[in-house]
């Protein structure tokens, strides 16, 4: 085979591994997408629904037999964040065989513990270094000191031709042919192997290859013309953060993929909730970058994807529990229905009150963060849920009234949710737990009625999908008699005020006082 191309030796690969496959689990169904209405059809490729919640075990599989034929290892050895690990560990499992499978320390334990379950006792799992590519340095050192046969997550032919059953189901699943496919890559592995073989079968189909934005290897080692290694990557998509493609899959890639687009975490984010609402799905955020990217594509190329069939591969389901908050909180502003907005507001009573009756009236405002830090000037972060219509419209009058604002989105700020404040500007402070009925206008006649006694100092609170709002607040007083009218009135109304420990305000003070002095 030395004499033959990378792709011709994968095309000789491929019939052997569908023979093979199947062995290890069955075929995936191929589900149109349903949801908001669209000019074209969406189909995705339910590679959730294998036996590992991922495709890798196609790949997995297939070489590990080969390789045990062809050399007769009985043990091998495999670096992965999670998927390939699974995949590796069921065919060491299924053929009788060892496994040593390399992990980051930082590997999700539910990724640890389906590698045990997959494996049971062939399979030997050592966590080692922070993230993949430490964790196959680490490999590749052991496979030089015993001489075990590696296994390769995608730089490998027989892992390709493994993979290219997802493309195989996909022509024999009488849904054909495709005009588009959008296809995630990691090291290429997945995408080059499927894209290889629709373009065989339907050669006149647009492969188009989607990276995360700090993930994108393959884009810029194939505006190269070689593969070259990224400092660091992102790691939010975890499943395809990888510094350097394969040579293999680059050389394919480079052949059958017809153009690239990157997407952002919070873009995929998006493709997520979009999942789950139209196929209560919920894929590991890898799994859902192939749809996130025909999402932006068709923001930008909506005409050209009119009467249009389109396939999307799920490629995985193995996201550890407490990402998901994050995601949630990513999602809106990845669909675009989500602004945050920093208002400069008079640091006065009444004035946030002001400006919600005055310019926020009619929208929905999902999240409030500030803190008090001036005694004249007030900046309120403000999120807003709407339309791209309602941000201009909110946008231009904002303008208008001559009110200062900017859009921080994608600040640091918001991400990490940071709240600005400074202690020693509060007066006669009251800090309270404030729980109301998530329903439009609560919020805002609670604000009106406490507007003449109270100013707001810190506003903590965020949309949690309950029925109940809770949030954080601090708010001063001129004169302390105003604290017991404000308890006062607060015992006859909708929303429910609870006053906060004692030490849990002595440390936010104290906090505040800390955070000056240093």
């Amino acid at each position: 085979m030395s004499d033959t191309t990378h792709l011709e030796q994968f095309y000789n690969l491929v019939p052997e591994a569908i023979k093979q496959v199947y062995q290890a689990g069955e075929p995936t169904p191929l589900e149109p997408l349903d949801g908001k209405p669209r000019d074209y059809e969406v189909f995705l490729k339910r590679e959730d629904l294998g036996p590992i919640k991922a495709y890798k075990w196609r790949g997995g599989f297939n070489a590990v037999l080969n390789y045990h034929r062809e050399t007769g290892c009985e043990t091998v050895v495999a670096a992965s964040a999670g998927n390939h690990a699974q995949g590796v560990a069921l065919a060491a499992q299924m053929l009788g065989i060892q496994a040593k499978i390399f992990m980051p320390l930082s590997a999700p334990l539910m990724k640890q513990e389906a590698v045990k379950h997959h494996g049971g006792e062939h399979v030997e799992l050592i966590l080692s270094g922070d993230d993949y590519n430490e964790a196959g340095t680490a490999a590749k050192s052991y496979v030089q000191e015993t001489g075990h046969t590696y296994i390769h997550p995608f730089d490998d032919l027989y892992t390709m031709a493994g993979q290219t059953t997802i493309a195989e189901e996909i022509i024999h699943s009488n849904q054909g042919p495709f005009d588009y496919a959008f296809l995630q890559i990691g090291g290429g592995g997945m995408a080059g192997a499927v894209a290889a073989w629709l373009k065989k079968h339907w050669p006149t189909i647009k492969i188009i290859g989607v990276e995360g934005i700090d993930q994108a290897s393959m884009k810029a080692s194939i505006e190269s013309g070689a593969p070259i290694t990224l400092d660091s990557v992102d790691a939010f998509c975890d499943g395809t953060a990888v510094t350097r493609p394969g040579d293999v899959t680059f050389d394919i890639c480079a052949q059958v993929i017809d153009g690239f687009i990157t997407v952002s975490n919070e873009e995929v984010s998006a493709a997520i909730q979009q999942l789950w609402e139209a196929k209560r799905v919920i894929p590991e955020p890898s799994g859902a970058m192939g749809l996130a990217g025909l999402n932006q594509y068709g923001e930008t190329h909506g005409k050209e994807l009119q009467g249009k069939k389109i396939l999307c591969v799920i490629c995985g389901a193995n996201m550890d529990f407490n990402k998901l908050s994050l995601i949630a909180a990513k999602s809106a502003i990845g669909a675009h229905k989500r602004r945050y907005y920093r208002v400069e507001l008079p640091e006065k009573n009444g004035a946030l009150l002001e400006i919600l009756e005055s310019h926020f009236k009619d929208l929905n405002v999902s999240e409030f963060m500030y803190g008090k830090t001036h005694e004249t000037q007030a900046w309120q972060t403000i999120a807003i849920d709407a339309s791209a219509e309602e941000f201009d419209a909110l946008e231009a009058n904002l303008n208008k009234a001559k009110i200062q604002f900017s859009d921080i989105s994608l600040d640091a700020d918001i991400r990490y949710r940071v709240i600005n404040y400074n202690p020693a500007l509060f007066h006669n402070p009251l800090f309270m737990t404030v729980r109301f009925p998530e329903r439009k206008g609560a919020l805002r006649d609670f604000l009106r009625d406490i507007s003449k006694l109270a100013n707001i100092c810190y506003f903590n609170y965020a949309y949690s999908g309950e029925s109940i709002g809770r949030a954080l607040m601090g708010f001063e007083f001129e004169h302390l008699k105003d604290q017991e009218a404000f308890k006062k009135l607060t015992r006859h109304s909708v929303v429910t005020c609870l006053p906060i420990e004692p030490e849990t305000v002595e440390r936010i003070l104290e906090h505040g006082k800390a955070s000056k002095s240093s």
